[in-house]
């Protein structure tokens, strides 16, 4: 099979999905008119909510959906063959992930720029938005703690970047501070941003960091510390001098690294060495539902409704911009998420080498990365560019988005925090810097808290994917609920909700019975918390989807 062909059939899905079906959902399906205000207008604060411009949001937005998600599911979800991984990318990004981005982004609007708990509250009653909300803690205090504890590395093995990121923060507040305070021109700052950027790698690759002044020889609890401080700096700060340009310039070097691949691909057309449907390893488990699980934010995540209704929301300058940038930043990362498969697919010199590679499900925990890194560079070297250099570059991206990801999840595990305090009845006693305080420190715990020597995180980490594909599917179910109060077409997101309820209530059944089996009791009983909150969310909204169903029958 051709990667080509992949990619070019892979790019018109998503382009007739971002042309029609968003175009569908805005008028048909949500009732959206484009003279509607938004919170960014009506609540602009100058911190939290700022009117931005579509690509200024875009670029945040898309940098804090993809982060390594995108990258690192399909790597893995390849053992069970390229085929399922592709078809459900495809599908999941345009009818699940776009769908539900989408539809969080749409609903914060429409509630003063409120996080997916609080809009819950109408229409699941206080129980269920408490639930909520302690989920969303919970999987996001997990998601970031893991990144804090893993970006160290790739710090430590990929030292030649250290540069190139703190240049692109210093960029990025001046950026900020230029733009939005001087009134200065986005595109002249975007080209000189771009080429200091360019620089910095230039300068960085044979620079690399590996000690500090005062701190000495860098190890992973210094940079732990080090990004802790950073994410609580990123979060206290306003949102247009630091959290919004960074993330706006770090587009550009994903954009960079997808162009020369996808470049790479129509040039040289390399052949797809791994099977369609692949049945060699013998301890894989089955496909369903973990496929689903494993592919997470390249089809979709539950992570993306917490973003597009935190930060997104509250920056959105006009009703239309919800396209581009919500169902347009998933076909995106849908399209990335594509580029992955086939690096991870046809950047193998023959079937032979990928079998070895992929001959073990427990072994490609330690191969997501590598694999990527050594695939990309491989295909675009095929076009001139040294793998050497290649493979900085594509490290660079992937440091450069966990980077993005745990400051932009920072951000909004503040805004979780002071929903739980509003909801407890503490909200008047909380302000941002203790709500970034409280986040940084259940980061922090998760990050460098151990148990028997190994990191907390990484032992409840294999619990996240079903928690976060959870919270994807309560998205769409506050959704639902919403479209059905207002008598709108609510199949749309009712169709994907149920789909992913089942798996992720399959997923995490499985998964407490070989915890328990295996005798790892902290997982037990924390999967089986999280089952059981799912079983009472589930109940929740059974109630309230009742009411809602009696209540829009009344009203017709």
């Amino acid at each position: 099979m051709s990667s080509l062909a992949v990619l070019i059939g892979s790019a018109i899905v998503f382009i007739l999905a971002q042309v029609h079906y968003s175009r569908h959902l805005y008028y048909k399906v949500f009732g959206i008119r484009d003279d509607e205000n938004t919170p960014a207008h009506s609540l602009n604060d100058g911190m939290d909510y700022v009117p931005s411009k579509a690509p200024v949001l875009f670029g945040h937005h898309f940098a804090s959906i993809a982060g390594l998600g995108p990258i690192l599911g399909p790597a893995v979800a390849v053992i069970w063959g390229w085929g399922p991984a592709l078809l459900w990318v495809l599908i999941g990004s345009v009818f699940f992930g776009a769908v539900h981005d989408f539809a969080a982004l749409v609903l914060s609007v429409r509630h003063e720029g409120k996080s997916i708990g609080e809009v819950a509250l109408p229409l699941l009653g206080i129980r269920g938005r408490f639930l909520l909300l302690l989920l969303i803690f919970f999987a996001v205090s997990l998601a970031m703690g893991v990144f804090a504890y893993v970006i160290p590395g790739l710090l430590l093995k990929f030292p030649q970047v250290v540069i190139p990121c703190v240049t692109l923060m210093i960029l990025a507040v001046g950026m900020g501070y230029f733009v939005y305070r001087k009134g200065g021109n986005l595109t002249g700052a975007t080209i000189v941003a771009i080429v200091l950027m360019a620089l910095s790698v230039w300068y960085g690759k044979d620079h690399p960091v590996t000690a500090l002044p005062v701190l000495g020889e860098m190890t992973s609890q210094t940079w732990i510390y080090l990004l802790l401080a950073y994410a609580l700096l990123a979060s206290v700060l306003p949102v247009w001098l630091l959290l919004q340009p960074r993330d706006y310039l770090n587009c550009f070097q994903l954009y960079g690294g997808m162009i020369l691949m996808t470049v790479a691909v129509l040039l040289t057309a390399p052949p797809i060495v791994a099977p369609m449907v692949n049945k060699a390893p013998m301890d894989v488990p089955p496909w369903f539902p973990f496929l689903f699980i494993t592919v997470a934010c390249g089809a979709i995540s539950g992570f993306h409704s917490i973003v597009s209704s935190g930060t997104t929301a509250k920056q959105l300058d006009k009703p239309a911009d919800a396209r581009s940038v919500a169902y347009g930043g998933m076909v995106t990362e849908g399209f990335l998420a594509v580029l992955a498969i086939i690096a991870c697919t046809a950047g193998f010199a023959s079937r032979e080498v990928w079998l070895q590679t992929y001959s073990s499900y427990a072994g490609t925990d330690k191969l997501k990365l590598p694999t990527f890194v050594h695939g990309a560079a491989s295909i675009i070297g095929q076009i001139g560019i040294p793998e050497a250099l290649g493979a900085t570059l594509i490290s660079l991206t992937v440091v450069g988005f966990a980077l993005t990801t745990l400051d932009t999840g920072t951000r909004l595990l503040r805004y979780n925090v002071e929903e739980i305090a509003k909801a407890l009845g503490f909200r008047k006693t909380m302000n941002r810097y203790l709500s970034s305080l409280i986040a940084v420190l259940a980061i922090g715990n998760i990050a460098l808290v151990r148990i028997e020597g190994q990191s907390v995180g990484l032992i409840l980490w294999q619990l996240f994917g079903a928690t976060n594909q959870l919270l994807a599917g309560l998205g769409l179910l506050v959704a639902t609920l919403y479209l059905l109060s207002r008598r709108r077409p609510f199949w749309y997101t009712l169709i994907p909700m149920v789909f992913m309820v089942i798996v992720t209530g399959v997923a995490l059944g499985i998964n407490v019975r070989d915890f328990w089996r295996a005798g790892e009791g902290l997982l037990t009983v924390v999967g089986s918390l999280i089952l059981a909150l799912t079983i009472w969310f589930v109940g929740e909204a059974c109630l309230a989807y009742r009411k809602a169903r009696r209540l829009s029958g009344a009203g017709s």
